[in-house]
């Protein structure tokens, strides 16, 4: 074997079109009513993002009522049930609304299949804000089902009218085993109408898949409260990688993990920005890794528009309404892009 040491970089990586979307959405609603817009939850789940979008005056907070009355309020790339748009009517608030699509697709099923009266399986886990925000618009229809060792737990009305959904963020095999001991429960289990885990988590997932055999060390970049970054180390160790570390930042990086590795795999979730992939090359380049690889799983080209409360008051002030990064009308955008 080679003394060589090098680094296998997983493509895709990093932001997907729904996270893309959502970040772009509270920077340009910046733009355009200036500060202070208010975020109801992390906007995405990392670190760096809201931090950066802090610093320009983006105000997070948990619940909606901690939104003044009448003030603007951006609600989250995972989505929110049904109670939270009540509540902001309430308070009047100005909501933009930046639920991913592919999350907005699964909340559509689950309120079509409630309203044929199906006991709807949903795969996830317990507490994430999509979880809680898919569940919120039939909860007398749903189930929570928290991996293949919950499945013993679930009981339904009626064994022929069953479907299962699930957050989009999971881990691919692991849902499938879930879905696999659900069938052997319940035979006449539906499946939903398309692929509720979204393109972009199973495409990661397959790039770490292909790469983790040759890897000594597999390192992901990501946020420990995103569930598709976690998710990313456990398929990296799962096949085959020897080892597998979430960090946010490069400094987080144990020079110990390095010891007699000789290749190192690198991957981010889809809420990560780019800048903090390169810090962890520079990093691993300073000790040596500077050969670094690419390993190619698929091509993504999906881009989504921005929300179209937020197209309407940018058209109607001029402006353009297209996805795109106005990297000149804010400083450090390339913080984010």
């Amino acid at each position: 074997m080679s003394d060589t040491k090098k680094v296998l970089l997983a493509a895709p990586r990093g932001y997907c079109a729904g996270v893309d979307r959502a970040v772009v959405t509270v920077e340009r609603a910046l733009e355009l009513y200036g500060p202070p817009v208010y975020v109801r939850k992390e906007i995405v789940h990392n670190k760096h993002v809201v931090t950066t979008l802090e610093k320009r005056g983006a105000i997070f907070v948990e619940e909606t009522d901690e939104v003044p009355e009448g003030a603007t309020v951006v609600f989250s790339a995972h989505g929110v049930a049904p109670v939270v748009h009540e509540e902001a009517k309430a308070l009047s608030l100005k909501t933009i609304d930046a639920t991913c699509p592919l999350v907005t697709k699964v909340h559509r099923e689950a309120v079509r299949f409630a309203d044929d009266d199906f006991d709807i399986l949903l795969i996830g886990h317990e507490g994430h804000e999509e979880v809680i925000g898919t569940a919120g618009e039939a909860p007398e229809h749903i189930t929570l089902v928290d991996g293949p060792d919950d499945v013993e737990n679930v009981t339904v009305r009626d064994p022929e009218k069953v479907v299962w959904l699930s957050q989009t963020t999971l881990s691919v095999d692991e849902t499938m085993e879930t879905v696999r001991r659900l069938r052997e429960k319940f035979p006449q289990l539906q499946d939903p109408p398309s692929d509720d885990i979204c393109y972009a988590t199973q495409n990661r997932q397959l790039a770490v898949k292909q790469m983790a055999q040759d890897c000594d060390l597999m390192i992901v970049v990501g946020s420990r409260n995103s569930s598709n970054s976690v998710r990313l180390v456990e398929v990296a160790v799962d096949h085959g990688s020897r080892a597998g570390y979430l960090v946010d930042y490069a400094d987080e990086i144990d020079e110990a993990w390095l010891d007699g590795v000789r290749t190192v795999g690198v991957t981010s979730g889809a809420s990560v920005p780019e800048i903090l992939v390169r810090e962890v090359l520079e990093y691993l380049a300073a000790r040596g890794y500077e050969d670094v690889q690419p390993v190619v799983a698929a091509e993504e080209s999906l881009l989504f528009a921005l929300p179209i409360e937020l197209r309407r008051d940018l058209k109607a002030a001029g402006l353009s309404d297209k996805m795109k990064h106005d990297a000149g009308s804010l400083a450090d955008a390339g913080q984010l892009h």
